[in-house]
């Protein structure tokens, strides 16, 4: 994989986890490689679609475990321990 591949993946994933600090970090580096601010774009992209799935799933995840609570459903991880 070449460097400019690399950055589009670091500019992606730092986008998909919020990280400011290096979604400044890498677009420089996207910038001092050459790379087309579109690509660029693109790659962030399809890390903030990323993070919107997964966020969606915790969401899921947590509403189903408050309406487990709420019904009075076992605790922990449900193995009945």
């Amino acid at each position: 994989m070449d460097e400019r591949m690399k950055e589009l993946i670091a500019i992606g994933a730092s986008a998909a986890v919020n990280c400011h600090p290096c979604m400044d970090y890498h677009l420089a580096e996207c910038d001092r490689l050459g790379l087309d601010r579109d690509e660029v774009k693109a790659a962030m992209e399809v890390g903030l679609m990323v993070s919107r799935g997964a966020a969606a799933k915790t969401r899921d995840k947590a509403d189903a475990l408050m309406g487990k609570a709420q019904k009075g459903g076992a605790g922990g991880c449900g193995c009945g321990t």
